[in-house]
């Protein structure tokens, strides 16, 4: 039988192509269709390993992707947002959500993908609602991830006269290791176990394979989709890299029990495909499910025991940070409003520190121009956003309540306070985004600015830090060294200003440099102004006395914090 080798090849490439992107576009699209809440999902959700797997094969159905569930999970224990045996439950979840897509294709569907095409098209160009573009999203990769499917079906199907295919699949069935090594690689290369899984349903439906040699496959391409999590893993935290071994585990694991009995699990596997009649697609989506969710039930009462054994493995100490407040008890608004006001300032002083180390992992991103300190950076920064509503709602509730003189004060200085963390955090994801930017467009910034910039970063995190000890502790003194301290940021951004305009002249610096320095210089010099704000709430009535910096001009108002301050 003579055939085309190219336009096998061409077929195959391009289904395989449009098959990923239908996968791709279907799961961004359920994403938008459910708020794109992931990280709460995960992060409410996950109280328990149980409570862990279901979260974990939620978000896996929503985004279609196990590899997509499990990079979050391993970007959040990185960022210390989840511990290690919460997100060996997600990532136990990701595996069975991820069955889902197999069972997908299970459904023979692939001569209407075109008008389903033609659906999602119409739905993302002749509507404007928001809620019935992302239907259409969904309707598109859907039709999308079928006509792939064909075309890889296409593209296969003069595998079968091939001698050297036949031989393979000949020596799969004689070698089951064979078959998982085939599957492991296949889908390391691919970077999707559901595409590969895909492609093992088109050759089963066409009789290019047996049984007996797909299922090793499939436990193969369950090994390979654990690549994404190990990838994602690189160079991030210590439980960040013990989570990714976690999925390595689990699934050799698990595959080394089914191989010791494959020649049972085969026979089941048969004796459903025919007492329920099931189709090819189907059989291999049922093998894939089935293995998933048996090794599941027989792993999930160990899974403290693979948390010990991935912190023996990889040793250190892990970091968390959780989410959600840690005080805001809220029966004391009603037996207590003082005491609930102590509470409030417990998390106020919490907040500004985190925001202190998001912004020590900023400076580490510049000086390093290492991404795990951006993510981090980012992460705190949506801890902080996530603290001040809760921060903010408790203090309105204790606002409700009958206040003496010197609680009600106390409690508007964490109020004033609360917005200028809020802030800061805001100053510090600007300035990630500035060393993104640089990192982007290969930008230099010469030795000069760098220093310049490290000068600048030193004196507000130490500003900063006594802003925040000054609320901890309600020193006057210490509020008073801030203000002080801001009057020489804002003294020193006005002369790095000056330095870089001299250097801009004399072509030490190009202006796409100066872009970035700028932009840092500027966002530093805001955060030493919230740093006087939370300095200023301090201090309250015992600064009365309107403030003038060197140049004579009026600095600080009473309250209002600094005075060209944004709003």
């Amino acid at each position: 039988m003579s055939f085309n080798v190219q336009e096998m090849i061409f077929t195959f490439i391009g289904g395989l192509g449009i098959f990923l992107f239908g996968i791709k576009f279907m799961g961004d699209g359920l994403q938008k269709s459910a708020g794109d809440r992931l990280r709460d999902i995960l992060d409410r959700f996950t109280s328990n390993p149980l409570m862990g797997v279901l979260a974990g094969m939620f978000v896996t159905v929503l985004i279609q992707s196990s590899s997509g569930t499990t990079a979050l999970t391993v970007g959040l224990v990185s960022a210390g947002f989840m511990t290690l045996r919460q997100a060996i439950g997600v990532i136990v979840g990701a595996n069975i959500g991820t069955t889902v897509t197999a069972f997908i294709i299970g459904i023979e569907i692939d001569e209407y993908a075109l008008p389903i095409i033609a659906v999602g098209a119409a739905l993302l160009f002749f509507f404007k609602n928001q809620k019935l573009q992302s239907f259409g999203q969904i309707v598109f990769g859907f039709g999308a991830l079928f006509f792939g499917l064909d075309l890889m079906s296409q593209g296969m199907k003069p595998l079968r006269s091939l001698d050297m295919f036949h031989d393979l699949t000949v020596s799969m069935s004689d070698n089951p290791l064979l078959g998982v090594l085939v599957g492991t690689v296949f889908t390391v290369i691919v970077q999707s176990s559901s595409a590969t899984i895909g492609i093992l349903q088109e050759l089963f439906a066409q009789d290019a394979i047996q049984l007996n040699a797909a299922l090793p496959v499939l436990f193969g391409d369950n090994i390979g989709t654990t690549i994404t999590a190990v990838l994602a893993s690189i160079g991030t935290s210590i439980a960040a890299r013990r989570a990714a071994l976690v999925h390595v585990l689990f699934n050799v694991i698990g595959t080394i029990i089914f191989m010791i009995f494959l020649i049972p699990y085969t026979k089941l596997i048969g004796f459903l495909q025919h007492s329920i009649h099931l189709n090819p697609e189907m059989t291999i989506a049922f093998a894939h499910g089935t293995f998933n969710v048996t090794n599941t039930i027989m792993q999930f009462p160990f899974i403290a025991v693979l948390a010990w054994i991935v912190t023996k493995v990889v040793r250190g100490e892990d970091q968390v940070i959780d989410f959600k407040a840690k005080h805001l008890n809220p029966i004391f608004i009603e037996n207590s409003p003082s005491l609930a006001l102590g509470q409030a300032k417990e998390e106020v002083v919490r907040m500004a520190e985190i925001s202190l180390l998001g912004l020590q992992e900023a400076n580490d991103y510049f000086q390093t121009k290492q991404k795990k300190h951006a993510d981090s950076a980012i992460q705190l920064e949506k801890v902080i956003d996530s603290l001040d509503k809760q921060i903010t709602d408790y203090l309105v509730e204790i606002s409700a309540k009958p206040l003496p003189g010197a609680i009600s004060q106390k409690h508007e200085i964490l109020l004033d306070s609360v917005r200028g963390i809020e802030r800061i955090g805001d100053h510090v994801e600007n300035i990630v985004e500035a060393i993104e930017y640089q990192i982007r467009n290969r930008v230099a910034i010469s030795d000069d600015a760098s220093h310049e910039v490290n000068e600048m970063m030193s004196l507000v995190i130490s500003t900063l830090t006594d802003a925040i000890s000054a609320l901890k502790n309600f020193d006057i003194d210490l509020a008073r060294q801030v203000i002080q301290k801001e009057q020489q940021i804002d003294n020193m951004e006005r002369q790095l200003r000056k330095n870089h305009i001299v250097r801009l002249n004399e072509r030490i610096c190009k202006g796409e440099g100066g872009v970035t320095f700028t932009e840092i210089i500027s966002n530093l010099e805001r955060i030493g102004d919230h740093s006087a704000n939370i300095a200023e709430a301090v201090l309250g009535d015992d600064y009365l006395s309107l403030e003038k910096n060197s140049m004579g001009s009026i600095r600080f108002n009473l309250r209002g914090g600094p005075i060209e301050n944004e709003i």
